[in-house]
């Protein structure tokens, strides 16, 4: 038996899309304004990309297990090593830097407000385009309902 999605909320899509961008725009804004080495913002730059790609991906998995898509294991693993490598990476990395707790705490916060987003987007995405699969009116006609 197929899952059955509800749309998602106009309120919930905007604060999903909001929580993926600021929470991502303030990371590289604090990376910009950062005075720290070159080689150093490119490590939280990767990091942030990682992170959102894996976590995207780790979602998009999910989903496609609960709907009966097949996923391999070694993907599904490999989803999960991604996010978790990512979210370690960035601690280890804060951890070690000379940075004062509470720029720390803002890049680390940032990050996970943004990795959020991400899975909260996905979802969206997901659910949007199932509600306008099953809808028995058009795409068009459901969107305006």
């Amino acid at each position: 038996m197929a899952a059955k999605f509800q749309k998602p909320t106009g309120a919930f899509v905007a604060a999903s899309w909001a929580a993926l961008f600021v929470g991502a725009i303030v990371f590289l804004i604090g990376l910009w304004n950062a005075s720290m080495q070159l080689n150093e913002k490119g490590y939280y730059f990767t990091i942030l990309m990682y992170g959102l790609f894996s976590a995207v991906s780790l979602q998009k998995s999910v989903r496609d297990r609960l709907e009966g898509i097949p996923v391999t294991n070694i993907y599904y693993s490999l989803c999960w090593f991604s996010l978790l490598l990512s979210v370690a990476l960035l601690a280890v990395g804060l951890f070690n830097a000379t940075l004062a707790g509470s720029e720390k705490g803002f890049y680390g916060m940032a990050f996970l407000l943004a990795l959020f987003g991400a899975v909260a987007v996905q979802k969206n995405v997901r659910d949007i385009a199932a509600h306008k699969a099953d809808s028995p009116l058009g795409a068009d006609e459901a969107d305006a309902a």
